[in-house]
């Protein structure tokens, strides 16, 4: 895969990419990730970016003419083959007023041949960049960032970890929070018998040596030795901890009757 990122700040990338599963994953040349100054696509000696809305209104917004001649430099296919799925190519822009990430996204992105970030900042971008140029917005949160390099490290990072190969247990990524698999905590293909995958659910707690820490005990249930104890436990717990944390998750998630039974008694507990 390779990504381009769109930014006035290239130097803010210099940290992000240089760390962890993205290195890795650029060092074994499963993914190359390029940055781009939008200020060498001007030509006025302020290396203006930005200007003041029509219309009137607080702030600056980007200019479309870097951000158009930046994308055609870049020498993608045009913008109705990438929205036809013709080629494997994606502009996103980035924008509090995007539809909003999640891993399931994360994993489409992650079989495309390339994709381009395109950093907003001060108030916006200019629509003419949505309309015409980018394929899709895309927000991080429900919340306003002062542009988009956090949320396009946050994109790079999770997208990137998703490609075969940059983590060294792929199945470690099929059982993790927000996966969706199928229902019911089954146990995912090559995995130990003892691990459920998420299934849209919040990860199950892990534990670790020393058993017993400062009085705090490793669950007897997990030292057994019994694989299917362990593994009726675990889905149990991502159902709980997803009911307390993020209640909305189960209701796009596949539930068997047993997860639904232990569902209704954890709220009638609650209440």
């Amino acid at each position: 895969m390779r990504a381009d990122i769109v930014t006035i700040f290239p130097d803010f990338f210099r940290g992000p990419l240089d760390h962890g599963i993205t290195r890795r994953a650029a060092e074994m040349g499963l993914v190359k990730i390029a940055v781009h100054d939008l200020r060498q696509f001007t030509h006025d000696k302020h290396r203006t970016v930005d200007d003041r809305p029509f219309g009137g209104g607080e702030g600056m917004v980007l200019k479309p003419e870097p951000i158009f001649e930046c994308l055609e430099v870049l020498g993608l296919a045009s913008h109705a083959e990438r929205l036809s799925g013709a080629v494997k190519e994606s502009v996103i822009l980035l924008s509090p007023q995007g539809e909003r990430f999640t891993q399931k996204m994360a994993a489409e992105l992650s079989g495309l041949d390339r994709l381009v970030l395109i950093c907003g900042r001060y108030e916006g971008v200019d629509e003419r960049v949505a309309d015409f140029l980018g394929d899709r917005e895309i927000s991080i949160g429900d919340y306003v960032l002062s542009g988009g390099e956090l949320a396009a490290a946050v994109i790079i990072e999770a997208v990137t970890r998703l490609l075969p190969g940059a983590v060294g247990n792929e199945a470690s990524t099929r059982q993790e929070s927000f996966t969706a698999q199928r229902g019911g905590g089954e146990v995912t293909e090559n995995a130990p018998d003892s691990t459920c995958g998420s299934g849209g659910l919040l990860d199950y707690p892990h534990y670790t040596r020393p058993a017993e820490f400062r009085g705090m005990a490793v669950p007897e249930v997990l030292i057994n030795g019994n694989h299917q104890e362990i593994r009726s436990w675990r889905r149990a717990q991502a159902l709980k901890k997803t009911l307390r944390n993020r209640p909305d998750l189960l209701e796009g998630v596949e539930l068997s009757p047993e997860d639904k039974k232990l569902v209704e008694r954890m709220k009638r507990s609650a209440q």
